[in-house]
């Protein structure tokens, strides 16, 4: 029986893992970690050194979340224990591939080699979207949540101009863009028959081929898959100071421990509206001109027409 991971799903973040997550685990030879991200082999990641916002928006597993059978999926944790890790993939049944969608794999130093040395047979899987677009979307998840109240434009340059650059310490908003050295380390140490890069627009428009070719890269029977919708509109708060204010203070969270869903149904309605996904001309052609240096270095290294990138 296969009782350890041998797929990753390793980024990039807010570039469709979390769709393709979900696609992938409808598979029966597939198993997912009910923890999708574990962020195990991202070992130069500390938790010790996360800001007092990224904490609060985090949720730490302990050894009583372990004892719970079936364990309790979850979106994202730090999870440092080696045997704790293990159990996230102990199952009844044999499985061709068991695995787990850690983005921060992407960004790590560290991660490639790391999973490398554990299961050196393991399919790694890349995600990458339109470097503006992913940036964007990062940017708009972050007002969400409350990690910023500031506008586009600021926020990327409070960004870029942070004393301290890290995962869970500043935003990373140009990071984890930047592809050409992550994808780098991945193909440095692994046999490129190993490695799958899905570019964004493909898996959302192109699905069908894309996941054909998937299906025969992991070695499993086809899956029909249904198209991905992605729709071009996203919850932000109506109050931008006031939604980063209750994310500091910690109240949000607090608060969604005791609530019943409709109420936070309502809560949603008075604080949030759905806006359109846009990004202003001047802020795109700022961004493209952070970009393109990398854009063309990743198309010349992966071989592939990336032209599309650079508008």
């Amino acid at each position: 029986m296969n009782r350890y991971p041998n797929l990753f799903i390793v980024g990039a973040a807010k570039a469709g893992t979390t769709s393709l997550f979900f696609q992938l685990q409808k598979h029966p030879d597939i198993y997912f970690s009910p923890l999708k991200e574990p962020n195990f082999f991202s070992t130069d990641i500390s938790i010790d050194n996360f800001s007092k916002r990224y904490k609060k928006r985090t949720v730490f597993v302990d050894e009583k979340y372990f004892k719970k059978q079936p364990l309790t999926p979850l979106q994202l944790s730090f999870v440092r224990n080696r045997e704790w890790y293990a159990k996230l993939f102990e199952t009844d049944k044999d499985y061709t591939l068991k695995g787990e969608a850690s983005t921060s794999y992407l960004f790590s130093t560290v991660a490639a080699e790391n999973i490398f040395k554990f299961n050196s047979d393991s399919k790694i899987i890349i995600v990458l979207r339109h470097p503006v677009q992913r940036t964007y979307s990062h940017y708009l998840m972050a007002l969400r949540y409350g990690f910023t109240s500031q506008n586009f434009r600021q926020a990327i340059e409070k960004d870029i101009n942070s004393p301290v650059v890290g995962w869970g310490q500043s935003e990373l908003f140009i990071e984890l863009s930047l592809y050409f050295e992550q994808i780098k380390r991945y193909y440095a140490i692994f046999p490129r028959k190993q490695i799958k890069v899905i570019l964004f627009e493909n898996l959302i428009h192109k699905t069908e081929t894309t996941f054909n070719d998937l299906w025969h890269f992991l070695g499993v029977t086809p899956l029909k898959v249904e198209k991905i919708i992605k729709e071009n509109t996203s919850e932000q708060p109506k109050f931008t100071r006031f939604n980063k204010l209750l994310s500091d203070m910690g109240i949000k969270q607090i608060i969604g421990k005791f609530i019943s869903n409709a109420t936070k149904t309502k809560l949603k309605s008075l604080l949030f509206s759905t806006q359109k996904d846009e990004i202003k001309k001047s802020d795109r052609e700022f961004l493209l001109n952070l970009f393109r240096e990398d854009i063309a270095k990743t198309a010349e290294f992966l071989n592939i027409d990336l032209s599309h990138w650079l508008h």
